[in-house]
C-alpha cells in the first residue's frame, strides 16, 4: 500500500508555490539586509535566558500538538501509543522545516502512521481533523486582534486597500469563493462526523490546542518584552491568528517567507511595534521553530526508508 495521499499537487501548483517561496524569501532577505543594523540592535537586547525560555515554550507547544493528534487517534480505538504519536509529530515538523521541496510534514506523519499498521483512511482523516481543530483554535483567537485591526482600518490608506479588496471579490469571483467555501464546509463536516460522536476526544484535542497556542504566544511575548516592544498575550494571540490564516494561502512551500512577511506587516502596522522588532521577531520565531523540530531528524530516515520499501513491494505486485 502506498501511504502517499492521492491528491498530490500537480507540477503547475508546485512550480507556482516554488516561485512564491523564492519571491517572498528574496523580499525577506532584502528587508533583513536593509535593516540589519536595527535587527542586530533589537536582538542584542534579548537575554540568553529569554531565548532559552522561548525555545522551551515552543518545544512544549510541539508536545501539545502531538498530544492533540493522539487524542484524536485514540477516539478511533487504534493501537498507538502517546510516544509513537509524539515521534511522528516531530518527524513531520522536521520534514516541514528542513525538507520543504521534497515532502510535507503531514505526508511523513501519514507514512509513519501507515507503517504502524493504522488504517490509511483513519490516519488521513485524523490528520485532517487535527488541522481543523488547530484552525478552530486560531479562529477563536481572531477576535482578540479586532481592536488593533479596527484602529488600523481607520487609517485612510488601509480603508482604500479594504475597498479595493472588496471590489475584487464581487461578481464571478464572489460566486467562485462561495462555491469553494461550500465544498470545503462539506468536506469538513464529513471529516468531523466520526469525532462528533466522541465529544470528549474533541474537547481534549481543543484543550491541547489551547496549550499549544498559549506557549506559542508566550514565546513571542517574552521576546518582545526584552526588545522593549511589549504586547499583551491576548493581543499577540489575535495578531498571530491573522498571520496564521494568511500563511495558509497556498502561495509558498510551508509558508516560507509568507509567514515572516505577514508577521512583519501585522505586528508592525496593526500591532504597533517598531519595524525592527517585527523583523527580528519574525526571523527569531522561524529559527526557534526550526530548532524545536530538530528531534524529528532521528525519526524521519526510518519512516522514509519504510515508505520506499512499501513502494517497491507495491510495484513488484
Amino acid at each position: 500500500m502506498n501511504p502517499l495521499p492521492a491528491n498530490v499537487p500537480t507540477n503547475r501548483v508546485q512550480r507556482f508555490r516554488l516561485v512564491g517561496t523564492l519571491v517572498s524569501a528574496a523580499l525577506l532577505v532584502y528587508l533583513i539586509a536593509k535593516h540589519w543594523d536595527e535587527i542586530l540592535a533589537a536582538f542584542q537586547q534579548i537575554s540568553l535566558g529569554r531565548l532559552l525560555l522561548a525555545l522551551v515554550l515552543i518545544i512544549i507547544s510541539r508536545f501539545a500538538v502531538g498530544s492533540r493528534w493522539y487524542m484524536l487517534l485514540r477516539a478511533t480505538d487504534v493501537q498507538v501509543s502517546w510516544g509513537q504519536t509524539i515521534r511522528l509529530t516531530f518527524a513531520g515538523l522536521f520534514a516541514s522545516n528542513f525538507l520543504p521541496t521534497t515532502i510535507g510534514g503531514d505526508v511523513v506523519r501519514l507514512a509513519g502512521a501507515v507503517q504502524l499498521k493504522i488504517d490509511g483512511a483513519i490516519s488521513t482523516t485524523s490528520l485532517i481533523v487535527d488541522r481543523l481543530v488547530g484552525m478552530l483554535g486560531m479562529a477563536l483567537a481572531l477576535p482578540l486582534g479586532l481592536e488593533p485591526l479596527a484602529a488600523w482600518f481607520r487609517d485612510s490608506s488601509a480603508l482604500r486597500f479594504h475597498v479595493s479588496l472588496a471590489m475584487l471579490t464581487t461578481g464571478d469571483r464572489m460566486q467562485k469563493w462561495r462555491q469553494r467555501c461550500t465544498r470545503t464546509l462539506r468536506r469538513v463536516w464529513e471529516s468531523l462526523s466520526v469525532w462528533l460522536q466522541q465529544p470528549r476526544s474533541l474537547m481534549e484535542a481543543i484543550f491541547f490546542t489551547g496549550i499549544h497556542m498559549l506557549c506559542l504566544f508566550g514565546a513571542i511575548m517574552v521576546l518582545l518584552d526584552d526588545m522593549g516592544d511589549p504586547l499583551s498575550l491576548w493581543v499577540i494571540g489575535g495578531l498571530w491568528s491573522f498571520v496564521y490564516f494568511i500563511t495558509l494561502l497556498p502561495i509558498s512551500i510551508n509558508g516560507y517567507g509568507v509567514q515572516e512577511l505577514s508577521m512583519i506587516f501585522v505586528f508592525s502596522r496593526i500591532g504597533g511595534i517598531s519595524y525592527s522588532s517585527a523583523l527580528t521577531i519574525a526571523v527569531l520565531m522561524r529559527t526557534i521553530q526550526m530548532l524545536a523540530s530538530l528531534p524529528g531528524a532521528a525519526f524521519v530516515p526510518a519512516i522514509m526508508a519504510g515508505t520506499q520499501y512499501q513502494d517497491k513491494q507495491h510495484v513488484s505486485k
